[in-house]
């Protein structure tokens, strides 16, 4: 799976926990989200490294 892929797999699963949490009031959701919003920082920024790394090193 590339890392784009990875990517939007949190996304949309943040989403789906998102609406729960909003919609409907779900606190087990809103747990959910959070813990995929702080995956998908960490992933944005290992991202974010790999891309700076290739463009340095060509």
């Amino acid at each position: 799976m590339s890392r784009f892929d990875e990517l939007k797999g949190i996304v949309e699963g943040v989403e789906e926990d998102m609406g729960k949490f909003y919609e409907k009031g779900n606190k087990a959701a809103g747990t959910r989200a959070r813990k995929g919003l702080q995956n998908l920082r960490k992933l944005s920024q290992e991202v974010r490294l790999e891309i700076q790394d290739i463009k340095n090193n060509g």
